[in-house]
This record gives C-alpha cells, structure tokens and sequence, in this order.
C-alpha cells in the first residue's frame, strides 16, 4: 500500500524538475515510507514529461490551466494516502520531509511549512512578496481563525480523502488560501513547521506566480469566502 505521494505541479520545468525528483527520493529512502512521485503536467513542452519519467516519476496530464486546476488533478488521482504538495522549481527542500510525515503521523490532517520561521534565502522571495504574504496571512489568520502563518508556502502534506471531501474548486494560485481556510473550517487538526525556501533553480523557463494579480485573487478570496 503506498502510504504517501509527493505531488509536484509542473509546467516547463525542465531546469529544475530532475534535481527535485532526486531529492523526494532521498526523503522516500531516508524515511523509509512507501510512496510514488506524481508530476501532474499542465501542459509542459520543453520536455519536463520525459525528464519526469526517465527520472521515475508516474506522469498524468492536467488540462484545465492553472495552479490549483493542476494540484486538483494530481490530488484526485494520487494513490497514497496521504499527500505531499511541493513546487517543482527547486525552492523546497524535499530531501528533507521528515517534519511533513511525522505531522501527519501524528493525527494532524494539514502541515504546512513556514518559511519565516524556517529561513529564506538570499534572492529566493522579492521583498514585495516578503511583506504582501505575512499580510496575506494575517487577514486569512483571522477570517478563518486558524493558526497559519504562512498562507503561501508551497510545501503541504495533508490527508488525501479529507481533501477531496472539502470540494475544492480554485483553479489559480489562491488554491494555496483556499485548501487552508477549508481546513480550518472544517475544525481539522493544522500543524504549522519551519522550512527553508531556497532560490529556484530555473534558468530558462519563466515564473508562474504574478505578484499583484494572484495577491489580488487570494484577497479576494479571503474577502469573499462563504461556507455553503
């Protein structure tokens, strides 16, 4: 029974997606978990699928566009357990996801990493980002009463089959807002870790994230979530 699956969303990631897959399977090895290496592909043509596969990752496709469209689909068909979400442009550190599975181990049902408190890197996050995100954080802290401080850190472990139960349905970045605060609304169990963010390792392919208008869309989100 494969107990975790390290989800990584892709989109011409070819610089980075090999060195990413090498270090999920030093965390696999190191912790001794059975589990697979999912790349949910969204539409990648600089050949980030074969460099997936010679490196021994499963491959599906995603088409519907976007962050959280992508995340979705790899979500709806992991076959662990449990799932580990991370970027796949080398800014987590996935060698090192051993506070990830002993939260979950643990009865937590999301763990998030912080990477405040666990360090950034010089270059790795613009300063705008550096003051919109605790910003961010702290109305989402509020509007949905959990003790999340770092709404947009890109590495998650979190129960698989409580995930989908939250009927998740962002396409974009604020996906990252919006599988917290579902969470918390749900009075599931949020533990919050340290890690490090790194500088990305891509060279040639472009950034996904757009400062002012994926800020604007997790606003947004947070302004006008209603619980149905």
């Amino acid at each position: 029974m494969i107990e975790f699956t390290i989800l990584l969303p892709c989109l011409n990631e070819a610089d980075s997606l090999a060195f990413c897959i090498q270090e999920a399977k030093e965390s696999i090895k190191r912790e001794k978990i059975e589990a697979e290496i999912l790349i949910a592909d969204n539409g990648s043509s600089d050949g980030s699928v074969d460099i997936a596969r010679e490196n021994g990752a499963r491959v599906i496709s995603v088409v519907e566009r976007g962050y959280g469209a992508c995340l979705r689909g790899g979500i709806e068909d992991a076959r662990g357990k449990y799932i580990i979400m991370a970027d796949s442009d080398g800014s987590y550190d996935l060698s090192n996801l051993g506070p990830f599975i002993e939260g979950i181990r643990q009865g937590y049902s999301l763990v998030i990493g912080n990477r405040f408190k666990g360090g950034i890197e010089s270059g790795a996050m613009p300063w705008l980002h550096k003051l919109g995100v605790p910003f961010l954080s702290l109305l989402a802290r509020l509007r949905f009463k959990c003790n999340v401080y770092d709404f947009h850190c890109g590495l998650r472990s979190f129960d698989r089959e409580e995930a989908l139960a939250l009927d998740l349905t962002c396409t974009g970045m604020e996906f990252a807002t919006e599988i917290i605060a579902k969470f918390a609304m749900s009075k599931a169990k949020i533990l919050e870790v340290p890690t490090i963010l790194r500088k990305d390792k891509r060279q040639t392919s472009t950034r996904h994230l757009r400062t002012f208008k994926d800020g604007f869309r997790h606003l947004k989100y947070i302004l006008l979530y209603h619980k149905y």
